[in-house]
């Protein structure tokens, strides 16, 4: 099929993926609307055009945490990416790595820190959530340290698993499970050759290492269920702000009451996102929360955004809304599972060219010309 887009590296996906896969990165939590709207609100921010600029002249380089970013992306941490493609965090690593841009290793991802690190030349950012076995964030931190991991992603907005129903009726958990993801995996037979089977373990890598010995679907689901820890307050993560001397990012950061509170804890940056809508449905969607939470705080702390984004014009219009960099989750997936990493290297490619449209045609010239001007101010009262 031709693609053009990411919701066409979508429908690529959704034909080579087996069901369980495909629906768990899909999915939302309870009737999906926070993941619908997520996309929808984004959609209706208009950019004001603007012509006759003399635009021969753009860059999307931009500076974050002393890092110099091709463009101002980065990939978020997804569980269980290696099973979208053979060693699938490897392969968008390296596509990262190659576009220039930070690539976000998941706390439960298939391959481990060890394997994944050394493919790329650019340090890799490592994502950690507040668990009851403080043992495995130590050793997990370690571990990101000794890889020479630059930033940490602190993902808050896990203290207890969000209900997905589309998990228990693709396969990937209830009655079953194992047995249906099997049957699944027999009428996808490219993904069941390379992925199956060539791209074994199949094991939740990082944790695998901790605990020393194999792990699975069944722990994914088990181990983090009885490991979220819902008793999570900022003095939790004091110790690891001590531990780890790179920059600091806390995930999931919806109300400026929060995003005040980061500032004090003495963050560098934080995400405002919704974890793509598969937490808590019927909270804001990012693009809502954003605009008040850069009022509270920008200038103060570095602001990234997640959840709706699927093009170069949604990265626009998130930096015109107050944020410094976007960083994508399941646009790079669809594509990851669609084409392997061939597939997230031509993604970031054309997100790099919608956004030189856009910014050519709202007279932005680089990064720090994309502010509130790039909007209709018209359409503020729509995010407020």
């Amino acid at each position: 099929m031709i693609i053009s887009s990411a919701n066409d590296y979508r429908e690529a996906a959704r034909r080579r993926l087996p069901p369980f896969l495909f629906h768990y990165i899909d999915g939302g939590a309870y009737a999906e609307y926070t993941l619908k709207r997520n996309v929808e609100d984004l959609s209706k921010i208009a950019l004001r055009q603007r012509v006759l600029n003399d635009m021969s002249e753009l860059s999307l380089e931009t500076k974050l945490f002393d890092e110099t970013l091709s463009m101002p992306v980065a990939l978020s941490p997804v569980g269980l990416t290696g099973m979208y493609a053979r060693r699938g965090e490897v392969q968008a690593a390296v596509a990262a790595d190659k576009k220039g841009i930070p690539f976000t290793l998941s706390t439960v991802s298939v391959c481990p820190i060890e394997e994944v690190a050394p493919a790329i030349q650019r340090p890799m950012w490592f994502q950690l959530y507040v668990l009851r076995d403080r043992g495995f964030m130590r050793n997990a931190l370690e571990r990101a340290k000794a890889a020479g991991c630059s930033t940490l992603v602190f993902t808050v907005d896990m203290p207890v698993p969000g209900a997905r129903y589309r998990d228990a009726h693709s396969g990937m958990s209830g009655p079953n499970a194992a047995m249906r993801r099997y049957m699944q995996s027999c009428f996808h037979p490219h993904w069941a050759w390379n992925v199956g089977l060539m791209g074994r373990p199949h094991d939740l890598g990082n944790i695998s290492k901790y605990l020393g010995k194999p792990t699975g679907l069944e722990d994914y689901i088990g181990w983090l269920g009885t490991n979220f820890d819902p008793s999570i307050s900022w003095k939790d993560l004091e110790w690891i702000r001590e531990f780890w001397d790179g920059p600091m990012v806390i995930k999931g950061i919806l109300d400026p009451e929060d995003a005040k509170d980061a500032v004090r804890f003495g963050a560098d940056g934080i995400v405002v996102s919704n974890h793509g809508g598969r937490q808590l449905d019927g909270v804001l969607s990012t693009t809502r929360a954003l605009p008040p939470i850069a009022d509270a705080v920008k200038g103060d702390i570095k602001i990234l955004a997640d959840s709706g984004i699927r093009n170069g014009l949604d990265v626009v219009r998130m930096l015109a809304m107050g944020a410094d960099t976007c960083m994508l989750g399941r646009a790079f997936v669809y594509a990851l599972g669609a084409a392997g990493g061939a597939g997230v290297s031509n993604l970031l490619e054309l997100i790099d060219k919608e956004m030189r449209v856009a910014m050519t045609l709202t007279g932005a010239k680089t990064i720090a010309d994309i502010t509130e001007d790039c909007l209709v101010h018209l359409e503020r009262e729509l995010v407020e």
